[in-house]
Protein backbone atom coordinates (compact mmCIF):
# COMPACT_ATOMS: atom_id res chain seq x y z
CA UNK A 1 0.00 0.00 0.00
CA UNK A 2 1.27 3.54 -0.97
CA UNK A 3 2.15 6.11 1.67
CA UNK A 4 -0.45 8.78 1.95
CA UNK A 5 1.85 12.12 1.14
CA UNK A 6 0.01 14.77 2.68
CA UNK A 7 0.13 12.79 5.45
CA UNK A 8 3.81 11.86 5.94
CA UNK A 9 4.85 15.80 5.02
CA UNK A 10 2.20 16.66 7.86
CA UNK A 11 4.49 14.29 10.25
CA UNK A 12 7.70 15.53 9.08
CA UNK A 13 5.99 19.52 9.36
CA UNK A 14 5.20 18.72 12.85
CA UNK A 15 8.19 16.89 14.19
CA UNK A 16 9.97 19.10 16.86
CA UNK A 17 13.43 17.42 16.82
CA UNK A 18 15.71 18.96 14.25
CA UNK A 19 17.79 15.72 13.47
CA UNK A 20 14.64 13.40 12.97
CA UNK A 21 12.70 16.60 10.65
CA UNK A 22 15.33 16.43 8.37
CA UNK A 23 15.97 12.43 8.37
CA UNK A 24 12.45 12.39 7.24
CA UNK A 25 12.53 15.08 4.64
CA UNK A 26 16.07 13.80 3.18
CA UNK A 27 13.97 10.15 3.24
CA UNK A 28 10.59 11.66 1.35
CA UNK A 29 13.21 13.27 -0.95
CA UNK A 30 14.79 10.35 -1.71
CA UNK A 31 12.00 8.41 -2.72
CA UNK A 32 10.00 10.90 -4.87
CA UNK A 33 13.68 11.26 -6.86
CA UNK A 34 12.61 7.33 -7.51
CA UNK A 35 9.71 7.94 -8.72
CA UNK A 36 7.81 6.11 -5.17
CA UNK A 37 3.91 6.35 -6.04
CA UNK A 38 1.55 8.06 -3.16
CA UNK A 39 -1.77 8.47 -1.69
CA UNK A 40 -2.74 11.92 -2.61
CA UNK A 41 -5.78 11.51 -0.22
CA UNK A 42 -5.80 13.72 3.01
CA UNK A 43 -8.51 15.36 5.11
CA UNK A 44 -8.11 19.23 4.12
CA UNK A 45 -5.41 21.48 5.60
CA UNK A 46 -6.14 23.26 8.71
CA UNK A 47 -4.32 26.30 10.27
CA UNK A 48 -1.46 25.69 12.06
CA UNK A 49 -0.09 28.36 14.62
CA UNK A 50 3.14 26.66 14.84
CA UNK A 51 5.74 24.37 13.43
CA UNK A 52 7.21 21.73 14.81
CA UNK A 53 10.26 22.88 16.34
CA UNK A 54 12.00 21.96 19.80
CA UNK A 55 12.09 23.96 23.00
CA UNK A 56 15.23 26.41 21.96
CA UNK A 57 16.05 28.78 20.70
CA UNK A 58 14.03 30.84 22.73
CA UNK A 59 11.73 32.97 20.13
CA UNK A 60 11.43 36.90 20.85
CA UNK A 61 10.50 40.02 19.03
CA UNK A 62 13.33 40.76 16.53
CA UNK A 63 13.86 44.23 18.18
CA UNK A 64 14.51 42.12 20.99
CA UNK A 65 17.46 40.35 19.95
CA UNK A 66 20.53 41.83 21.16
CA UNK A 67 23.38 43.28 18.60
CA UNK A 68 26.95 41.56 19.16
CA UNK A 69 29.78 42.22 17.52
CA UNK A 70 30.74 39.81 14.94
CA UNK A 71 34.96 39.91 15.72
CA UNK A 72 33.74 38.73 19.16
CA UNK A 73 33.22 34.41 19.63
CA UNK A 74 30.00 35.24 21.06
CA UNK A 75 29.13 37.70 18.43
CA UNK A 76 30.14 35.15 15.60
CA UNK A 77 28.34 32.14 17.15
CA UNK A 78 25.08 34.56 17.04
CA UNK A 79 25.59 35.03 13.80
CA UNK A 80 25.93 31.66 12.58
CA UNK A 81 23.24 30.70 14.90
CA UNK A 82 20.89 33.42 13.37
CA UNK A 83 21.63 31.88 10.08
CA UNK A 84 20.89 28.45 11.46
CA UNK A 85 17.60 29.43 12.42
CA UNK A 86 16.50 30.71 9.43
CA UNK A 87 17.72 27.53 7.52
CA UNK A 88 15.48 25.36 10.16
CA UNK A 89 12.10 27.57 9.82
CA UNK A 90 13.06 26.91 5.59
CA UNK A 91 12.21 23.45 6.19
CA UNK A 92 8.79 23.63 7.84
CA UNK A 93 7.98 26.75 5.17
CA UNK A 94 8.49 24.29 2.60
CA UNK A 95 6.65 21.50 4.18
CA UNK A 96 3.62 23.35 4.52
CA UNK A 97 4.27 24.81 0.99
CA UNK A 98 4.16 21.29 -0.06
CA UNK A 99 1.46 20.26 2.50
CA UNK A 100 -1.51 23.17 2.57
CA UNK A 101 -1.80 23.42 -1.47
CA UNK A 102 -2.40 20.11 -2.32
CA UNK A 103 -4.40 21.62 -5.15
CA UNK A 104 -1.28 22.11 -6.98
CA UNK A 105 -0.20 19.60 -9.51
CA UNK A 106 3.26 17.03 -9.02
CA UNK A 107 5.54 19.21 -10.38
CA UNK A 108 4.64 21.99 -7.35
CA UNK A 109 4.97 18.75 -4.99
CA UNK A 110 8.15 17.57 -6.46
CA UNK A 111 9.69 21.45 -6.42
CA UNK A 112 9.20 21.86 -2.19
CA UNK A 113 10.06 18.77 -1.53
CA UNK A 114 13.47 19.51 -3.16
CA UNK A 115 13.82 22.84 -0.95
CA UNK A 116 12.67 21.18 2.23
CA UNK A 117 15.42 19.10 1.64
CA UNK A 118 18.42 21.53 0.32
CA UNK A 119 17.00 23.41 3.89
CA UNK A 120 17.55 20.46 5.70
CA UNK A 121 21.39 19.75 4.52
CA UNK A 122 21.69 23.43 4.48
CA UNK A 123 20.62 23.84 8.27
CA UNK A 124 22.87 20.76 9.14
CA UNK A 125 25.86 22.60 7.63
CA UNK A 126 25.35 25.45 9.86
CA UNK A 127 24.36 23.20 12.89
CA UNK A 128 27.90 21.44 12.58
CA UNK A 129 29.73 24.69 12.19
CA UNK A 130 28.29 26.22 14.87
CA UNK A 131 29.33 23.87 17.04
CA UNK A 132 32.75 24.24 16.17
CA UNK A 133 32.36 27.42 17.37
CA UNK A 134 31.61 25.67 20.85
CA UNK A 135 27.93 26.32 20.37
CA UNK A 136 24.37 24.32 18.96
CA UNK A 137 21.45 25.62 17.62
CA UNK A 138 19.10 26.66 20.79
CA UNK A 139 21.98 28.43 22.45
CA UNK A 140 20.76 31.84 21.34
CA UNK A 141 17.30 33.45 20.91
CA UNK A 142 15.27 34.39 17.20
CA UNK A 143 12.68 35.57 16.19
CA UNK A 144 9.83 33.80 14.35
CA UNK A 145 8.93 36.64 11.36
CA UNK A 146 9.22 33.97 8.67
CA UNK A 147 6.63 31.78 10.48
CA UNK A 148 4.34 34.29 11.22
CA UNK A 149 4.31 35.27 7.38
CA UNK A 150 3.13 31.75 6.09
CA UNK A 151 0.61 32.04 9.08
CA UNK A 152 -0.46 34.96 7.00
CA UNK A 153 -0.61 33.68 3.65
CA UNK A 154 -2.00 30.30 4.39
CA UNK A 155 -5.47 30.79 2.77
CA UNK A 156 -4.00 31.41 -0.54
CA UNK A 157 -0.84 29.34 -2.55
CA UNK A 158 -0.85 32.81 -5.11
CA UNK A 159 -0.17 35.07 -1.92
CA UNK A 160 2.11 32.61 0.17
CA UNK A 161 4.41 32.08 -3.13
CA UNK A 162 4.36 35.96 -3.39
CA UNK A 163 5.86 36.40 0.11
CA UNK A 164 7.33 33.86 1.16
CA UNK A 165 9.80 33.13 -1.63
CA UNK A 166 9.35 35.81 -3.51
CA UNK A 167 9.66 38.14 -1.12
CA UNK A 168 10.63 36.84 2.31
CA UNK A 169 13.20 34.46 0.98
CA UNK A 170 14.99 36.89 -1.62
CA UNK A 171 15.65 39.28 1.19
CA UNK A 172 18.37 36.50 1.73
CA UNK A 173 19.45 36.86 -1.59
CA UNK A 174 20.28 40.53 -0.60
CA UNK A 175 21.87 39.90 3.20
CA UNK A 176 23.92 37.58 2.24
CA UNK A 177 27.04 39.33 0.71
CA UNK A 178 26.80 41.64 3.07
CA UNK A 179 27.34 38.34 5.54
CA UNK A 180 29.93 36.86 3.74
CA UNK A 181 31.88 40.23 3.73
CA UNK A 182 31.69 40.08 7.57
CA UNK A 183 32.67 36.49 7.95
CA UNK A 184 35.58 37.33 5.34
CA UNK A 185 36.65 39.62 7.51
CA UNK A 186 37.31 37.45 10.69
CA UNK A 187 38.52 34.51 8.51
CA UNK A 188 35.66 32.25 8.76
CA UNK A 189 36.65 30.61 5.29
CA UNK A 190 34.24 27.43 6.47
CA UNK A 191 30.96 29.23 6.86
CA UNK A 192 31.73 31.69 3.64
CA UNK A 193 32.20 28.09 2.02
CA UNK A 194 28.60 27.03 3.23
CA UNK A 195 27.12 30.14 2.17
CA UNK A 196 28.36 29.61 -1.24
CA UNK A 197 25.66 26.47 -1.28
CA UNK A 198 23.52 28.56 0.99
CA UNK A 199 23.28 31.65 -1.69
CA UNK A 200 23.42 29.10 -5.15
CA UNK A 201 20.34 26.91 -3.94
CA UNK A 202 18.48 29.54 -2.41
CA UNK A 203 18.81 31.38 -6.07
CA UNK A 204 17.00 28.30 -7.32
CA UNK A 205 14.35 28.56 -4.18
CA UNK A 206 13.35 31.84 -5.27
CA UNK A 207 13.33 31.38 -9.18
CA UNK A 208 10.42 28.13 -7.72
CA UNK A 209 8.23 30.43 -5.68
CA UNK A 210 8.31 32.85 -9.40
CA UNK A 211 7.94 30.03 -11.21
CA UNK A 212 4.39 28.93 -9.30
CA UNK A 213 3.12 32.84 -8.91
CA UNK A 214 3.35 33.38 -12.48
CA UNK A 215 2.01 30.06 -12.97
CA UNK A 216 -1.01 31.25 -10.99
CA UNK A 217 -1.19 34.65 -11.95
CA UNK A 218 -1.97 32.93 -15.38
CA UNK A 219 -4.45 31.15 -14.06
CA UNK A 220 -6.76 33.94 -12.71
CA UNK A 221 -5.68 36.12 -15.58
CA UNK A 222 -3.20 38.66 -13.36
CA UNK A 223 -0.42 40.40 -14.17
CA UNK A 224 2.37 39.32 -12.02
CA UNK A 225 4.25 42.51 -11.41
CA UNK A 226 1.76 44.41 -10.49
CA UNK A 227 0.40 41.84 -8.92
CA UNK A 228 3.27 41.33 -6.63
CA UNK A 229 3.42 45.13 -5.85
CA UNK A 230 0.02 45.29 -4.69
CA UNK A 231 0.63 42.42 -1.78
CA UNK A 232 4.02 43.72 -1.37
CA UNK A 233 1.88 46.87 0.10
CA UNK A 234 -1.13 45.14 1.19
CA UNK A 235 0.85 43.18 3.91
CA UNK A 236 2.79 45.78 4.44
CA UNK A 237 6.06 43.58 3.51
CA UNK A 238 9.79 45.54 4.64
CA UNK A 239 11.20 47.45 1.80
CA UNK A 240 14.30 46.44 0.33
CA UNK A 241 17.11 47.53 2.11
CA UNK A 242 20.60 48.41 0.26
CA UNK A 243 22.68 46.82 -1.23
CA UNK A 244 20.05 44.66 -3.43
CA UNK A 245 21.57 41.71 -5.23
CA UNK A 246 20.26 42.63 -8.38
CA UNK A 247 22.29 39.53 -10.24
CA UNK A 248 21.05 37.19 -7.94
CA UNK A 249 17.36 38.66 -8.07
CA UNK A 250 17.26 38.38 -11.90
CA UNK A 251 18.23 34.93 -12.01
CA UNK A 252 15.73 33.98 -9.58
CA UNK A 253 13.07 35.55 -12.16
CA UNK A 254 12.82 39.23 -11.13
CA UNK A 255 12.76 41.83 -14.01
CA UNK A 256 15.24 44.76 -13.43
CA UNK A 257 12.20 47.50 -13.83
CA UNK A 258 10.99 45.67 -11.04
CA UNK A 259 13.29 45.27 -8.99
CA UNK A 260 14.04 49.31 -9.54
CA UNK A 261 10.14 49.55 -8.38
CA UNK A 262 10.55 47.42 -5.84
CA UNK A 263 13.66 49.24 -4.47
CA UNK A 264 12.31 52.69 -5.05
CA UNK A 265 9.03 51.66 -2.29
CA UNK A 266 8.04 53.76 0.68
CA UNK A 267 6.53 52.31 3.48
CA UNK A 268 3.14 53.49 3.13
CA UNK A 269 1.97 56.41 5.64
CA UNK A 270 0.03 54.83 8.58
Amino acid sequence: MSRKIFDTLHDALMCADPDDKCAQVASLWREWQTGAVFDRTAAPPHAIDDAGRPTRPELVEPSALRSRRIGSREGHGAMIHAICHIEFTAINLALDAAWRFREMPDDYLGDWLRVAADEARHFGLLRTHLRTLGYDYGDFPAHAGLWDMARRTAHDALVRMALVPRMLEARGLDATPPIMAKLRAIGDQAALDILDIVLSDEITHVAVGDRWFRHLCAQRGLAPEATFLHLFNEFDAPRLQPPVNEKARLEAGFSESEIETLANQRRPAA
